[in-house]
């Protein structure tokens, strides 16, 4: 066994390693399973998000799903149709487009890029 450490997110931990000896091939013969203690890794901490604004107008547009807002495409004011797109949110390693689901003006926009959104969080809101 040799003994190791380990830095991760800047917590110092120390490991040990068994060391497979010359000559030895893992892929010819099996190799005895022993159960392995789980160590306890710490949490890290959940990204704190400002308080998003109230939405203000008549049509909301919501995030379909969670994931993090990488563009916001419209501005207050901006006068929008149905269907334009409002903003790309990445889930799961992909990039997902938002669209308007009424035309209008957009009213609020309640994210910014960066941001954090559950499922139905209010994206921007439409008059």
């Amino acid at each position: 066994m040799r003994k190791f450490q380990v830095t991760v997110n800047g917590n110092t931990y120390e490991v040990e390693v068994e060391e497979l000896g010359a000559g030895v091939s893992t892929s010819a013969a099996p190799v005895a399973q022993r159960p392995v203690a789980p160590v306890a890794m710490p949490k890290a901490a959940a990204p704190v998000t400002p308080a998003a604004p109230a939405a203000t107008g008549q049509n909301k547009v919501v995030a379909p799903m969670p994931g993090k807002i990488v563009d916001v495409k419209v501005k207050v004011g901006q006068v929008i149709k149905e269907g334009d797109l409002v903003a790309i949110l990445e889930a799961m390693k992909m990039e997902n487009e938002v669209f308007a689901s009424a035309s209008g003006t957009i009213a609020s926009v309640n994210v910014s890029s960066g941001a954090m959104v559950e499922a139905n969080d209010v994206i921007v809101s439409i008059n």
